[in-house]
């Protein structure tokens, strides 16, 4: 599976815990985030990611500002996107399940690395759970 994670400066150093994390548990990473504490626009970083999901050059994007809020609302500028910010497991688990998410934000300031690693792997972890679910989704993704 390809995971594209892009970030703004704030989130360096929690993207480079997941990029690690991934990589060692076999999944193929597209890294275009900064690697720099260089301020930078986070909307570019979550357009891209966005871009890389609904061109299926990534399978599901990862995307990391300061509260995670910013760069969600860029990556669901993107047609076909579905971002969801989660700050716990349960969140991630849900938003796969019932809103076929494609992309997980996470804020770098408001979570340690090792909880965002939890969120990551719950939010891969987890499937789309189409039933009637799958009605609302589609609503979103007609809009």
């Amino acid at each position: 599976m390809k995971i594209a994670i892009g970030n703004d400066h704030t989130g360096v150093e929690m993207k480079n815990a997941i990029v690690e994390y991934l990589e060692d548990n076999g999944y193929e990473v597209i890294n275009i985030g900064t690697d720099t504490p260089e301020s930078v626009d986070y909307p570019d970083y979550g357009f891209k990611v966005g871009e890389l999901v609904v061109n299926k050059t990534a399978d599901l994007g990862i995307v990391i500002c300061g509260t995670g809020v910013g760069i969600s609302i860029a990556a669901n500028k993107v047609k076909g996107i579905r971002a969801a910010l989660c700050n716990e497991t349960t969140v991630a688990k849900l938003v796969r399940e019932h809103n076929n998410a494609n992309v997980l934000a996470l804020g770098a300031r408001l979570l340690a690395n090792h909880k965002a690693l939890w969120i990551v792997q719950e939010f891969l972890d987890t499937q789309f759970d189409a039933g009637r679910h799958a009605k609302r989704v589609t609503k979103l993704d007609n809009y």
